[in-house]
């Protein structure tokens, strides 16, 4: 129970990480998000004749794609490759694979198995299709980029710049 709370704490983490990273991004800004997404326009097509992504680009998945399946949360985040995925109870991780077709091969946490393998059904910039091994699909949105505050105080002027010296520089072995 430990190790699971502790890894999903670490997926949550990089979750969040990764949306912060999703803000910080100005590549997927509005205009020049549209230029890159017209080469993974024509996966939909591809996609549906073949039953696959065999087209899709991985860079049309980054960022972080939120949805509900089942009526539940279901929220996947990509950067540089690496997935994070958090899906009612289950909390996965994995990478981006290009195994003839672009997946999503995760590990995830507490035996769920439902999605572990994904299959890219569609991707066009602003809606994720995947479909899962354990026989889920999942509609997901891209989230918008969150901002970071710009209006954040500063440090007060009159800090202390002198530290305390004659500090023990070794602590104690033995406890009482």
């Amino acid at each position: 129970m430990t190790s699971f709370v502790r890894t999903g704490g670490v997926v949550v983490a990089a979750l969040a990480a990764s949306w912060a990273l999703t803000a910080c991004g100005s590549d997927d800004d509005a205009g020049k998000g549209s230029g890159s997404d017209a080469g993974s326009s024509a996966t939909p097509g591809d996609g549906q004749g073949s039953g696959g992504g065999a087209g899709t680009d991985a860079a049309a998945l980054e960022g972080t794609w939120v949805g509900l399946t089942g009526g539940k949360n279901v929220t996947v985040s990509i950067t540089a490759g690496k997935v994070a995925l958090v899906a009612d109870q289950a909390v996965c991780q994995g990478d981006v694979k290009d195994m003839g077709e672009v997946m999503l091969a995760l590990k995830c946490t507490g035996g769920a198995d439902d999605r572990t393998m994904g299959a890219i059904e569609s991707v066009d910039g602003k809606q994720l299709v995947l479909s899962w091994d354990g026989g889920v699909k999942d509609t997901l949105t891209k989230a918008a980029p969150g901002k970071l505050p710009t209006d954040l105080p500063s440090l007060p002027s009159d800090l202390p710049s002198d530290l305390p010296s004659g500090l023990p520089s070794e602590l104690p072995s033995e406890l009482p």
